[in-house]
């Protein structure tokens, strides 16, 4: 009998993460975790498999904890996955709309369900999950608190929809990066590819500038640059960046290399496929 694979994620039950495992590995067993923390320390010790990680939403940016911690947890990105956000307001069994006084979720939750809120002129909770709000609901049993989570979560706690899909935006996505212990990189030429990194450029004049030209000049499309200071330190600045391609297309590999130049380290992270969905936000030429 083949072993599942056990894939730990950020949350309780129901969480978004927990849907983005169910929909990328329907056969896999998620694996919660209180924090980001113990999400990556369950991937590093071999109690999960793979993590699957939000990284970034269209809405609220950056996962600002996942770009610190993730150069350090000594962890490697396999894999990506693009999940739409579709938020579904509920309470406890037979609660009605005009019942609602409050509502509970977590902080980018709320803030992407304004319209809603401010209509029902209902005072918002912020709570550490969008799935643990719900469980919160539900075990309180007040037909005058809602929570605002997923679809699944609604499930799980056995709480009615009162309102489907709350979001002010229709373009609302997460992405996802999933983690393993071990490097895999992708093969060269086997479709659309991703190369993930992080670097340090040296404290030079004009440093992340010249480090940054090998790219324009070999053609290589980056998607993602991202700084971040290291240890508190103003003066110590990391970068993680996504591109297109493998480190072993001519043009990346020119690139990496006057990159490497420039850096006091440099690491990659990640050589995985692209997901379909970047398919669909693909600038088009005027």
């Amino acid at each position: 009998m083949t072993k599942k694979l056990k894939i730990a994620f950020q949350g309780e039950p129901g969480a978004n993460s927990h849907i983005a495992i169910v929909e990328a590995y329907p056969d896999a067993e998620p694996l919660p975790c209180p924090t980001f923390e113990d999400a990556l320390a369950a991937i590093a010790s071999g109690e999960a498999d793979l993590g699957m990680i939000p990284i970034e939403n269209s809405v609220a940016g950056r996962v600002a904890d996942i770009h610190h911690l993730l150069p350090q947890s000594g962890l490697f990105i396999v894999g990506e996955y693009f999940l739409p956000i579709h938020h579904q307001m509920m309470a406890p069994r037979g609660a009605r709309l005009s019942d609602i006084k409050t509502v509970e979720s977590h902080v980018h939750a709320l803030g992407q369900c304004r319209n809603i809120i401010r209509k029902l002129k209902i005072k918002p909770i912020v709570s550490g999950d969008t799935a643990g709000s719900a469980r919160i609901v539900a075990e309180r049993g007040d037909k005058s608190c809602a929570s605002i989570a997923s679809r699944l979560a609604a499930d799980i706690y056995g709480l009615d929809i009162l309102a489907e899909d709350v979001e002010d935006e229709t373009h609302n996505t997460t992405r996802f990066v999933v983690l393993a212990r071990e490097a895999a990189w992708a093969e060269q030429g086997s479709g659309p590819l991703v190369t993930s990194f992080v670097f340090r450029v040296r404290n030079l004049p004009a440093a992340l500038y010249k480090a940054m030209g090998g790219f324009a000049t070999n053609g290589v499309n980056m998607t993602k640059l991202e700084s971040y200071m290291v240890d508190g330190n103003f003066f110590a600045t990391q970068f993680y960046a996504d591109v297109d391609g493998h480190p072993e297309d001519r043009g990346l590999a020119f690139a990496l290399e006057e990159l490497k130049f420039f850096s006091r380290e440099l690491r990659i992270v990640g050589v995985y496929p692209a997901h379909p969905f970047r398919a669909t936000f693909s600038e088009k030429a005027e």
